[in-house]
């Protein structure tokens, strides 16, 4: 596999790129879609509902957290996890914006 040039791509190319990594990986999605049902998740319930191990999910919640999607908080040793809205926002927002770009020039 080639060495990616993410330099000379925008920077919008680039996140929007970051983020349709995240979304790529069902069990991601399936996360993000536990966690839309609730009001602050444990790492071990995600891992119950969605039937992976522990550490994988939490590799999971890692990947999606750091891409922004996700807010964490503790309540003592435990760490909650929820959607971070703002950043859904806008995430829904640069691939709406995207499309139709992308539409508009093509047809």
């Amino acid at each position: 596999m080639g060495v990616t040039k993410r330099h000379i791509h925008s920077m919008r190319a680039n996140q929007m790129a970051d983020l349709a990594k995240v979304l790529s990986n069902p069990a991601r999605v399936a996360i993000l879609e536990y966690i839309g049902d609730c009001d602050g998740c444990l790492c071990q319930d995600i891992a119950e509902k969605i039937r992976l191990s522990q550490p994988t999910t939490s590799q999971h919640l890692q990947v999606i957290r750091k891409a922004g999607l996700l807010k964490s908080q503790f309540k003592g040793k435990a760490q909650y996890y929820s959607i971070d809205l703002r950043k859904w926002d806008q995430l829904q927002q640069h691939f709406q914006d995207f499309f139709e770009a992308t539409r508009a020039k093509c047809c």
